[in-house]
C-alpha cells in the first residue's frame, strides 16, 4: 500500500514555452496550409534579412491529391502565397526560383513549386531592445568572475555572467 494520499498528483516539471505554444498554434497554421511554423520562423534565413523585412508568408495552397495517387506518395508541390511590399514585388518575383529552391532545401523535399504574390503592407512585430548589462563595481565583478571560474563551457559561462551582472547590478526594491 502506498503512503501517498489519494488526491496526490505528481508535479509537472517545467516545459519549454515552444512545447506549450506549438499545439496552440497548430490549428491556426493548419488553416493556412502550414504544417509547422518553420517557414514563418525561418523566413529571414530563407530569403535574407532585407527581403524578410519586405515580405511575409501568408498561406500555402496544396493542390488536391489525385484519387489515383498512392497514399504514401509525396504530395504535389504547393503554392506559397506571399504578402510583399509593393516596391519589392518585382525583386521577389525575379528571385522566385531561388526562394523556392531555398524553401525546399530547408524542408528537404520539393514542398513548394511556385510563389504567388499579394502586394500590400507587411506587418512587422515591434523589436524589443535588450536591456543594457549594468557595470559592476570592481569588487563585485571580481566576485562574479571567481564564482564562474569553474564553468568550462564558454557559452554557458557568458550567459551566466550576463545573468550575474543583471542580478548583482540591479538596485534592490525597497518596500513602501
Amino acid at each position: 500500500m502506498s503512503n501517498k494520499p489519494s488526491n496526490f498528483k505528481p508535479r509537472r516539471s517545467a516545459r519549454p514555452f515552444a512545447d506549450l505554444l506549438g499545439p496552440t498554434l497548430a490549428d491556426a497554421l493548419k488553416a493556412r496550409g502550414f504544417a509547422t511554423a518553420d517557414i514563418i520562423g525561418h523566413w529571414p534565413d530563407i530569403v535574407g534579412a532585407r527581403l524578410a523585412e519586405q515580405s511575409q508568408p501568408m498561406k500555402i495552397q496544396w493542390p488536391p491529391r489525385a484519387k489515383t495517387q498512392a497514399p504514401e506518395a509525396a504530395p504535389q508541390p504547393a503554392t506559397l502565397i506571399l504578402r510583399v511590399e509593393s516596391a519589392f514585388a518585382l525583386e521577389v518575383e525575379m528571385g522566385a526560383a531561388q526562394i523556392i529552391e531555398r524553401i525546399n532545401a530547408v524542408f528537404g523535399w520539393r514542398c513548394v513549386g511556385k510563389l504567388r504574390l499579394r502586394q500590400g503592407p507587411v506587418e512587422h512585430p515591434e523589436r524589443r531592445e535588450r536591456p543594457k548589462v549594468p557595470e559592476l563595481a570592481p569588487a563585485a565583478a571580481r566576485k562574479l568572475a571567481e564564482d564562474l571560474k569553474g564553468i568550462e563551457d564558454p557559452g554557458l559561462r557568458e550567459a551566466l555572467e550576463r545573468l550575474g551582472r543583471q542580478v548583482r547590478g540591479s538596485k534592490p526594491v525597497t518596500a513602501p
